[in-house]
């Protein structure tokens, strides 16, 4: 089933204040990474940098154009409010799992040495895997007018299933976008320990993907359908 356009009274508009908001988050989480890496001149860290800043300011920027209001929706207050019991503990605990713990480790074990220089093409690989992984996610959010920082269901704009672009691939794409930087930070940043928080990272992801596909599949009208025909939550073949 096709997302269809949503019919709303008023749309929002996503003010500077939001925006300047949302950017510092996206500034802040490498600023941390070099600051406790205590070295500028790490050059991974300076990839790594630009691959967060790019997906999430740029995805935001682009979804907006084609989703005008969506950045404003998912920060509003009414949609926190409006959001699942359990997903108002998981939400922001995976928001907070999949950045700073993972950037905090790698960056100490930078400046402490901790762990051994990972070769070159271990670190390629993993940052193949954060840009692939970002890009994805930043995909799912152009695609889908419904992309919502919290599990509810849409009612007040017309929810309805989303199928296009990574939906076809995957039922939850953009879940899958933030796991894929998991390994790719650990290789990237040349870190043993961040494998850690990044295990941590993973199983929040995992829980709350379930969970999200349960209430879907109970509550929004054709998911049963179309979770019939794209099988798989996160990776083909695995989950």
């Amino acid at each position: 089933m096709k997302s269809k356009a949503v019919d709303q009274k008023v749309v929002q508009t996503t003010s500077p204040r939001q925006w300047i908001g949302l950017i510092m988050v996206y500034l802040f989480v490498p600023l941390v990474l070099l600051v406790c890496g205590g070295d500028f001149g790490w050059w991974q860290a300076w990839v790594y940098s630009l691959l967060i800043i790019a997906a999430g300011v740029g995805g935001r920027i682009l979804g907006e154009q084609r989703h005008p209001g969506l950045t404003a929706e998912r920060q509003s207050g009414e949609s926190i409010q409006g959001a699942k019991a359990w997903d108002k503990v998981l939400s922001p605990l995976m928001a907070l799992s999949i950045s700073f713990p993972l950037v905090i480790v790698a960056g100490l074990d930078h400046r402490f040495g901790w762990s051994p220089v990972f070769p070159l093409w271990l670190i390629v690989l993993g940052i193949f895997l954060i840009a692939l992984g970002y890009s994805f996610s930043a995909w799912a959010f152009m695609e889908n007018q419904f992309f919502s920082s919290v599990v509810r269901i849409q009612t007040d704009r017309g929810h309805v299933v989303c199928d296009s672009g990574p939906y076809r691939i995957v039922r939850h794409p953009g879940y899958a976008g933030n796991i894929l930087p998991l390994p790719g930070i650990v290789l990237a940043l040349s870190s043993l320990w961040t494998i850690i928080p990044a295990a941590v990272a993973l199983v929040i992801a995992v829980i709350r993907t379930a969970l999200e596909d349960q209430t879907l599949q109970e509550e929004l009208p054709g998911y049963q359908e179309y979770a019939r025909r794209v099988r798989y939550r996160l990776f083909p073949g695995i989950y």
